[in-house]
């Protein structure tokens, strides 16, 4: 089945749907043609989805949501508590000598956990159990992934990506782009627990794009999902990482300074956080125009749905074509995003042609909400790497480093480094990009010292003569 529509108040924005929306005609252009290769060149090839879904199933735009993704009425009381899980096939998987499949197994998970409102939530995902051994002494370690920007649509789960790390169908382009990382780290025997986030995946919910509270949850329970996994290799003995890079980056350090509040049976051995939106505010700015403006929509559409207050500011402020937009963009992909709405400013999408940036300022409910997703104002008891391109634009590199300070100055164990490369071209989204690549092996090793016990060198003595 198509999934319903919401049903706004009257007079409100309406509300994203959960369903087969067409897409906006792609605009032509070489800029648009450029950003798009640079995340299509982050994926492998994959399997094409079946179009045809069985009654029970959700469709959206003409792929199968498998019913797994369909939460039940009801969910367990514990955080992390399973609710089901079957076989994940994985798409990239070779037979090795002694009969494993290499890099590993995978489950599907879906498990539960706890929205920004504290309600109970299912959350989607996957655990991998790896084939290689972990070398380095002691119980093999867990490494939750914390995926970048995938999009809103169900079909752009991180999960379903590892099952199918391209999907273009004509009506969606989606690259299991994480993919990457998480191949690494099973490589190095390190078993990776994946989340979708909060109603990425699973069909009862849009996506809560950036919310630093139902993200940070998501990871955290993964990880307790992960452990309590019947014949899996970890368990609360299991050195504990955390892994992301931009909207993973913002999960993973949000997740790290929220831990010993919200998840003190998990002890974490170190998190590296890539490119983190710290600052939504200053992110709205530096995503305006891109190439992923598309993402201002994701973030729109989350917050109303968190937050129905906001609804009558957003019908204020927004025309027909803004409306539409997050319509539209509720159910698509980074590809998607970038093909539909690359390089639009938000000023066509509000009714006196003001910037979303002065939207915000203009509003103190939405000036208030954005303050409250701030990351930094809590501290991590755990070690962090930092890192972060002095060029990014998209994820602007100043409010990534005030982060990095803001922890310093509360006394935490941060390592800092800042991705000096040249200028590779100004709203591209390649600036932002490319230091995910370029950084990985280095942020990858980190973390794997960390899970082997060796100690860290934190530097933020010297992080005010950084760039």
């Amino acid at each position: 089945m198509n999934r319903p529509e919401p049903r706004p108040e009257p007079g409100a924005a309406p509300a994203a749907p959960r369903g087969n929306v067409s897409p906006a005609a792609p605009p032509r252009g070489r800029r648009v043609a450029v950003s798009l290769a640079a995340l299509v060149c982050l994926g492998v090839p994959g399997v094409a989805p079946a179009t045809a879904a069985p009654q029970s199933e959700v469709v959206s735009r003409g792929v199968t949501i498998p019913a797994f993704y369909t939460p039940p009425d009801s969910l367990p009381a514990a955080n992390g508590a399973l609710v089901r899980t079957a076989p994940l096939p994985l798409a990239l998987s070779l037979p090795g000598l002694d009969g494993k499949p290499l890099p590993g197994t995978a489950t599907r998970l879906m498990y539960k956990s706890t929205d920004a409102s504290g309600r109970p939530v299912a959350v989607t995902g996957a655990y991998l159990e790896p084939s290689a051994a972990w070398k380095h002494g002691g119980p093999r370690p867990l490494v939750a992934l914390a995926p970048g920007t995938m999009g809103q649509g169900d079909q752009c789960a991180a999960s379903l990506g590892l099952e199918h790390p391209i999907v273009f169908n004509g009506r969606t382009v989606s690259v299991g782009y994480e993919d990457l990382a998480v191949y690494r780290l099973l490589s190095a025997g390190v078993a990776v627990v994946v989340t979708d986030y909060v109603g990425l995946g699973a069909t009862d919910r849009l996506h809560t794009y950036v919310n630093r509270l139902d993200a940070a949850h998501a990871v955290l329970d993964a990880v307790r999902a992960a452990r309590n996994l019947p014949g899996a290799s970890v368990s609360s003995a299991s050195p504990t990482g955390l892994y992301g890079y931009s909207q993973g980056g913002g999960a993973g350090a949000a997740a790290a300074e929220l831990q010993p509040a919200y998840a003190p049976d998990i002890t974490l051995a170190g998190t590296y956080a890539g490119a983190p939106p710290a600052d939504l505010a200053a992110v709205v700015k530096g995503i305006d125009g891109s190439a992923l403006a598309g993402a201002l929509g994701w973030s729109v559409n989350g917050f109303l749905q968190s937050d129905p207050a906001l609804r009558a500011v957003a019908d204020r402020h927004l025309n027909t074509a803004g409306k539409n937009a997050l319509h539209d963009l509720s159910t698509m992909c980074v590809g998607d995003a970038i093909l539909g709405y690359a390089f639009t400013k938000s000023t066509s999408w509000t009714r006196d042609g003001e910037s979303l940036t002065e939207v915000v300022n203009s509003e103190p409910l939405l000036r208030a909400t954005l303050d409250a997703q701030r990351i930094g104002t809590l501290t991590p008891t755990s070690p962090v790497r930092l890192a972060t391109g002095v060029q990014d634009d998209i994820v602007p590199h100043a409010q990534a480093r005030r982060l990095a300070l803001d922890w310093c100055a509360k006394g935490a164990d941060v390592t800092y480094k800042a991705i000096v490369l040249p200028n590779l071209g100004d709203k591209l989204l390649t600036n932002h990009l490319v230091p995910l690549l370029t950084d990985q092996t280095a942020a990858i090793t980190w973390l794997t010292q960390r899970l082997s016990g060796t100690p860290t060198t934190p530097n933020c003595a010297t992080l005010p003569s950084q760039p």
